[in-house]
C-alpha cells in the first residue's frame, strides 16, 4: 500500500538525498513534495494532506516544531488522522531526551541509514495500528503541546518588565504586566494596553521566551494573552474555546493546541 509523505528541508541537497534514502529502505512510501521551509510544509500538508512528515527542526521563518503545530491546529476533522512527525535535529542530547519524552521520533544529521531504517519501521507498526482521526488527532495534540514545552529554547538574560513603543516623537515605556494580549501582524506585534493599540517591530518568536510563563500563556501561534486579563473561557459544542477579556470587547479564539490550558479545577 502506497503511503504519501511530506519532507521540510531548507538544504535542497539534505532533502534530495533524505528523499532518495527513504526510496531504498521504504519503496512504497511516495513523497509527494519538498518545502524548503516552515510556512511552506504547513500550506503543502494541508493541501496534499500526506501521512507522514518529517521536518527540519531548524528551518528560515518557522521552526519544524512550529510547523508541525500549525498543521495540527488546522488539520481538518473531516480529513482523518493528522500526518505522523519525524523531527530531523542536529540538537545535544538533552534535546533529544526531550524528544523521547515526548514519544516523538527523530533523526540526528548527519541522518544515518540505520537510524532511519529503525524510524521507518517505526512508522509502519505505527501507521500500520492507528487510532481513529479523532483520538489519533488529540494525541497529536497533546504530543506536541509537551514536546515545545519540553525543548529547549535559547537562554535569556532576564525577563522583559517594559515595551517600549514609538509614539510620534516619543517613546511610551509600558509595564509588561499591564499588557491585554500580543497578537501577531505581518512584520509586527499588536498589543493591548489600558484600551489603546500598539505596535512593535519584534516577532511573537522573539517575545515569548521574554515573558513570564506563568503569567503570559501563548493561545495560538498568532497570540499571548496575560492571565489576568481573562474573565472565563467558552467552550462550545464543538470543543472550540473563546476567551472573555475583562473591559475589553475583543474575543480571542483559542487554538486545539491550546486549549487543554483551560479546564475548571
Amino acid at each position: 500500500m502506497t503511503i504519501t509523505a511530506l519532507i521540510a528541508e531548507d538544504e535542497a541537497l539534505l532533502a534530495e538525498a533524505l528523499r532518495a534514502e527513504l526510496g531504498v529502505l521504504w519503496p512504497e512510501l511516495d513523497v509527494v513534495g519538498i518545502a524548503p521551509h516552515g510556512a511552506a510544509a504547513v500550506e503543502m500538508a494541508l493541501q496534499q494532506r500526506p501521512q507522514v512528515c518529517l521536518l527540519d527542526i531548524r528551518m528560515p521563518g518557522m521552526t519544524g516544531l512550529e510547523a508541525a503545530a500549525a498543521i495540527t491546529e488546522d488539520w481538518p476533522l473531516d480529513a482523518g488522522s493528522p500526518p505522523l512527525f519525524v523531527f530531523v535535529t542536529a540538537y545535544d542530547q538533552y534535546a533529544v531526551q526531550a524528544f523521547e519524552r515526548a514519544a516523538v521520533d527523530y533523526v540526528l544529521k548527519p541522518v544515518q541509514t540505520e537510524r532511519l531504517r529503525a524510524t521507518v519501521q517505526r512508522l509502519q507498526a505505527a501507521l500500520a495500528t492507528r487510532a481513529p482521526a479523532a483520538d489519533a488527532l488529540a494525541a497529536s495534540v497533546e504530543t506536541l503541546r509537551a514536546l515545545l514545552s519540553a525543548t529547549p529554547v535559547a537562554e535569556v538574560s532576564q525577563r522583559l518588565r517594559v515595551v517600549q513603543v514609538a509614539h510620534g516623537s516619543a517613546v511610551l515605556m509600558l509595564p509588561v504586566e499591564e499588557i491585554d494580549f500580543f497578537e501577531a501582524a505581518d512584520k509586527y506585534v499588536r498589543l493591548t494596553h489600558q484600551g489603546r493599540e500598539h505596535l512593535i517591530r519584534m516577532s511573537l518568536r522573539e517575545l515569548l521566551p521574554r515573558l513570564d510563563p506563568d503569567r503570559f500563556w501563548q493561545i495560538h501561534r498568532g497570540c499571548i494573552v496575560r492571565v489576568d486579563a481573562v474573565e472565563r473561557a467558552e467552550r462550545d459544542e464543538s470543543g472550540h474555546v473563546t476567551l472573555h477579556l475583562r473591559g475589553r470587547p475583543e474575543r480571542l479564539a483559542v487554538s486545539r493546541m491550546y486549549a487543554g490550558l483551560f479546564k475548571g479545577l
